[in-house]
């Protein structure tokens, strides 16, 4: 080795590179790179494997996963918990374990959330060819199964030859530490190239830090929206999950503490004010409070900071009805700020949120406007509150009644992470958040299995942190192997399992259009070939007792709390099971949601839900 390059392989090179890079925003400085998650095989076992083990955990520390997929949910929980502003990345063999990536680079990407992909790939020179577990296309040498990574990349590269490495390595840390452009990011690794030598600068291993931006607003769409505001009766603040990503909270509180505008927020912006601030209206869309979508079809005025405007927010196009209402979108994206034909104020939530409160000075609405939401955001409290209620604790619990249980169990820090079935709208409805990161949802791409590894992400990003990771049975059957690494690293990763049988929420979805429950429901197969017998006799308490977990079965509503409690204050990690009441108590949905129904069928069931859906999407309109 010169006094000016280093000679070592590529794989070698990458982890050394990694191990210096940082991000820096308001004078924190944070690694980008924190740690890499890994499951080996032929395709990475002696590339990148082998460099990981020469760099020992002090330069970059190794975290063994069960599942591919899983490690990417765990590596996203992980970057959320901290903003965006550390990253872990994800190294797999080729084939099977390189394809299941894409599921989680999927939903990184469409929550704008970091992560840095490192699967394997064919032999770049070829020499090995076929290798095992490669695809082969016959009039494209260059296709592997890793270009299915491409479409759920924010960036992707593969480097053919060691010093290709130099400038993708480069740009890739750009794209994860960039709050615009950030997602998934790819560097598909040839095998033969993981293991080839280089004489490497040394300047490519020096500490670079990558300043996380805080755009501010440009003075004539600032100028704009400041007229917009003043000349609004009924504004509305959409919080989506920027504000959380900009750690701009309390700027929102301000504004709203200044202007007495009312927030509603998304599923990912939950948790922008605390639940108890007089401007919090709760969740708004189809999932939304009774407050929140009354407001919005009223609105004059709806000021989206950080959202990107999904159907569920917007109700598929039947929320927002006054006829004069306009679009005021703070983004740091111009692609979701321009959505809805808005004003826009391109720049980071927290600046553009100080700008607007410096430029508003003086500037309130009205005292009825803001009496008449207040009064609204008591009556829900009053619905959340009989949601919760339990007159008799020794009845078996309801769905919402297991929620109203822990949100008597958590204190203001603990964080509760829930992705898919029918607790993200409850969730959305009637939790209670009482701190900017207790409420973790992933409705971006509502991913079964995401709850238990993300669980994971989150204790190693916030250590000493109470994490309630929820899942139905048809989540926890989907990918229930991360309990295995939460036992092997002694995190106390608290599970609450909730056995109904089936996928409770898609059976109220396909009865409300016409699919009577078909294929929703865990039983076996009656006479006529249906799935409506007995419920199967599965123990799910049982499999995650025989990976590791502590487990405390709960059957009633007493017991129940007590198991939460027990779980809370316990350092191991905790499942507690319990069996619901089907019979639904949530509050019903107060907007609407578009799922096509058949337009034609000849069951009753469905010809009555098309009914119904026309009548729904006769409301649709669009924002011009």
């Amino acid at each position: 080795m010169s006094a000016r390059t280093r000679r070592l392989t590529t794989a070698q090179a990458l982890v050394r590179f990694l191990s210096a890079q940082y991000t820096e925003r308001d004078g924190v400085r944070r690694r980008l790179i924190a740690g890499t998650w890994g499951i080996f095989g032929h395709g990475n076992v002696a590339g990148v494997g082998q460099a990981l083990l020469e760099a020992g955990e002090d330069v970059m520390p190794f975290h063994q996963g069960r599942n591919e997929q899983s490690m990417v949910h765990a590596a996203v929980g992980y970057a959320r918990q901290l903003n965006r502003l550390s990253a872990q990345a994800v190294t797999t063999s080729i084939g099977p374990g390189a394809t299941n990536l894409v599921t989680g680079a999927a939903l990184a990407t469409i929550n704008r959330l970091p992560v840095l992909l490192l699967p394997g790939d064919y032999f770049a020179t070829h020499s090995a060819d076929p290798l095992l577990q490669q695809l082969e296309h016959p009039v494209e040498a260059d296709v592997s199964v890793n270009d299915t990574l491409r479409p759920v990349s924010r960036y992707f590269d593969r480097i053919t030859r060691p010093e290709a490495l130099i400038p993708s390595a480069l740009q890739a840390m750009r794209v994860l530490a960039d709050p615009a452009e950030t997602g998934a990011v790819t560097l598909a690794l040839p095998q033969d190239v993981q293991a080839e030598a280089y004489d490497w600068p040394e300047e490519f291993f020096a500490e670079r830090v990558w300043y996380v931006r805080r755009p501010a607003p440009d003075p004539v769409e600032l100028t704009a929206a400041v007229e917009a505001i003043r000349s609004a009766e009924r504004p509305l603040i959409v919080a989506g999950g920027g504000v959380h990503h900009s750690e701009a909270e309390a700027a929102l509180k301000a504004f709203a503490d200044a202007t007495g505008i009312p927030v509603a927020s998304t599923q990912a912006g939950k948790g922008s004010l605390r639940h108890d601030h007089p401007a919090d209206l709760g969740g708004i869309g189809h999932t939304g409070t009774a407050v929140s979508d009354d407001l919005a079809r009223t609105a004059d005025l709806v000021i989206g900071v950080g959202t990107r405007y999904t159907d569920f927010t917007t109700a598929s196009g039947t929320l927002f009805q006054n006829p004069g209402v306009r679009f005021l979108n703070l983004n740091i994206t111009g692609f979701d700020a321009h959505k809805l034909a808005a004003r826009t104020l391109v720049c980071d939530a927290k600046s553009g949120l100080e700008r607007l409160l410096e430029a508003l000075s003086g500037h309130r609405v009205s005292e009825a406007y803001e009496a008449g939401y207040r009064a609204g955001k008591e009556r829900w409290d009053e619905v959340v509150e009989a949601s919760y209620r339990a007159d008799d604790e020794s009845a078996v619990p309801t769905q919402t009644q297991v929620l109203g249980a822990l949100d008597a169990a958590v204190g203001d820090d603990d964080v509760v992470i829930n992705a898919a079935g029918s607790l993200p709208g409850d969730l959305h409805k009637l939790w209670r958040s009482r701190s900017p990161r207790q409420y973790h949802l992933e409705y971006g791409y509502s991913c079964m299995g995401y709850e238990i590894p993300a669980g994971i992400g989150v204790q190693q990003a916030a250590p000493g942190t109470p994490v309630w990771a929820l899942v139905g049975d048809g989540t926890y059957l989907m990918m229930p192997t991360e309990i295995v690494t939460a036992v092997q690293e002694g995190l106390p990763l608290n599970i609450v399992l909730i056995q109904n049988h089936g996928y409770a929420s898609i059976g109220g979805l396909s009865e409300e259009t016409g699919g009577e429950r078909f294929g929703t429901a865990y039983r076996f197969r009656a006479a006529d070939g249906t799935f409506t017998g007995a419920p199967l006799p599965v123990d799910l308490a049982a499999n995650a007792a025989s990976l590791g977990m502590d487990v405390l079965r709960a059957k009633t509503v007493r017991e129940l709390r007590e198991a939460l409690a027990t779980a809370r204050a316990s350092d191991r990690p905790t499942c507690v099971y319990v069996e619901t009441d089907p019979a639904p108590t949530a509050p019903p949905a107060e907007a609407w949601w578009d799922v096509p129904v058949a337009e034609t069928a000849s069951r009753e069931a469905a010809v009555e839900a098309r009914e119904r859906y026309d009548r729904q999407v006769a409301g649709r309109r669009r924002h011009l």
